[in-house]
């Protein structure tokens, strides 16, 4: 999973939503709610395997 892009990004509602992305483009991950901030989607995110900051 380490080849994987993390993304961070606000939805049309202004919640804090992440996906993972493999090389080839699909999407293999996401959150399946929103969050209030940036850093509660990154909490999530690393329940997932995301190991950034």
């Amino acid at each position: 999973m380490s080849d994987l892009k993390w993304e961070f990004y606000q939805d049309p509602g202004n919640n804090w939503r992440w996906r993972a992305i493999s090389s080839n483009g699909r999407i293999v991950a996401a959150s399946s709610e929103g969050f209030s901030s940036r850093q509660n989607a990154v909490n999530n995110a690393r329940f997932s395997g995301y190991t950034g900051t």
